[in-house]
């Protein structure tokens, strides 16, 4: 398949949504479009073979997540899961949406036997088989799941997962609350393709929005189940997400008007989702603060939430880092640099069973400002 082809009209791609919005009548709301152009078996973005994770465009990547870019990321945040291993009294390791598996590829070889088994659960079957390739040498101990089990113990990790969960767009136009959804574009005039239509709605953002100013944002059911579902699944254990995002009151701030969905292709972002459908990454900044009320209302006691910098950090980054070679010393300087991943990445910690304080909190935990 064809990157040209994978979102022109009349695709197999295009045939699936357009059949879906004759189904609900002519107009979708954004976070089934978005499920669909991203994991639509076989034809969504992250369900085709293309490759998606790379440090340049040349290799035919879209970008470039933390274990990609330095394998003393998944080193440092080792020591982390090591210590939450031992905390939980548990010996098992599961990552949500795995990517090419560089993750747990390092974090296999820096703890060894300590994780009897690592378990994946990803939706899709052309990265399954990136991953099967890249942990070949630890066989024996990787397990694939579609979805979650009934029950669950472990320490759980999620890079860059969150962001990948469908949204619902609310746009506040004249004073006035709409969801944003999805029409065939020939209904507002257009030859082909889709194009945005708003109706309105009860729906509303979780906080008030200061001013009389038109606004776009988004708001998170979907992670919010998810995170409800991994707390009535997981019975012993903690849970780390990694993931670009901020805590509600910057999230919803009056000046973050125009919302946070962004598209990733050949490592160059746009703001237009519609656009190359099923050809790029389409993705929303995490809502902390929703994910945090949410683990709590289902019973997950929040441990931390701290900027990525300070978390790796405290997991003892800049001494692993002495001892690499100067250009991964360079490359694990994004990972901190607060004008770079440092600060717009955060970590949060959500744990079943007694309360702890892990060190990758130990300092500049902000917790409080969720």
């Amino acid at each position: 398949m064809t990157m040209e082809s994978v979102a022109a009209p009349g695709s197999p791609l295009a045939r699936i949504i357009d059949a879906s919005l004759q189904r609900a009548g002519g107009w979708l709301p954004f976070d089934r479009f978005m499920a669909l152009a991203l994991y639509a078996p076989g034809l969504g973005y992250y369900a085709h073979a293309s490759r998606k994770f790379g440090h340049m465009p040349a290799s035919g990547s879209d970008f470039v997540t933390a274990p990609e870019l330095t394998p003393l990321f998944g080193r440092a945040l080792a020591v982390q899961v090591a210590e939450a291993l031992e905390k939980t009294g548990t010996d098992e390791v599961w990552e949500f949406g795995a990517g090419s598996g560089a993750l747990a590829l390092q974090l296999l070889d820096t703890l060894g036997e300590r994780i009897a088994r690592y378990r994946i659960v990803d939706l899709s079957g052309s990265l399954r088989a990136r991953q099967q390739e890249t942990l070949a040498a630890h066989a024996g101990r990787v397990e694939w799941l579609g979805e979650l089990p009934e029950k669950m113990r472990g320490v759980v990790v999620g890079n860059e997962v969150l962001d990948a969960m469908p949204v619902q767009l609310l746009a506040r136009v004249g004073g006035q609350w709409f969801e944003r959804g999805v029409v065939a574009a020939a209904v507002v005039g257009a030859a082909s393709g889709w194009a945005w239509e708003d109706r309105p709605t009860l729906l509303r953002p979780p906080v008030d929005i200061e001013g009389d100013h038109d606004y776009l944002t988004e708001i998170h059911p979907q992670a919010e189940a998810f995170v409800a579902t991994l707390a009535d699944r997981l019975t012993q254990g903690v849970a780390f997400f990694i993931d670009y995002g901020f805590p509600e009151s910057e999230y919803y701030h009056p000046q973050r008007h125009m919302g946070t969905v962004m598209c990733h292709q050949g490592h160059r972002a746009d703001g237009d989702p519609l656009a190359d459908v099923g050809a790029k990454d389409i993705t929303a900044h995490v809502d902390f603060t929703g994910i945090a009320l949410a683990a709590q209302d289902a019973g997950l006691a929040v441990l931390g939430y701290a900027s990525q910098g300070r978390f790796l950090i405290n997991c003892g980054l800049l001494s692993l880092s002495d001892a690499a070679t100067v250009q991964q010393r360079a490359l694990a300087g994004h990972l901190v640099h607060e004008h770079e991943m440092g600060e717009l990445f955060k970590v949060i910690a959500l744990a079943a069973g007694a309360p702890w304080e892990p060190l990758g909190f130990a300092e500049g935990d902000r917790s409080h400002t969720l």
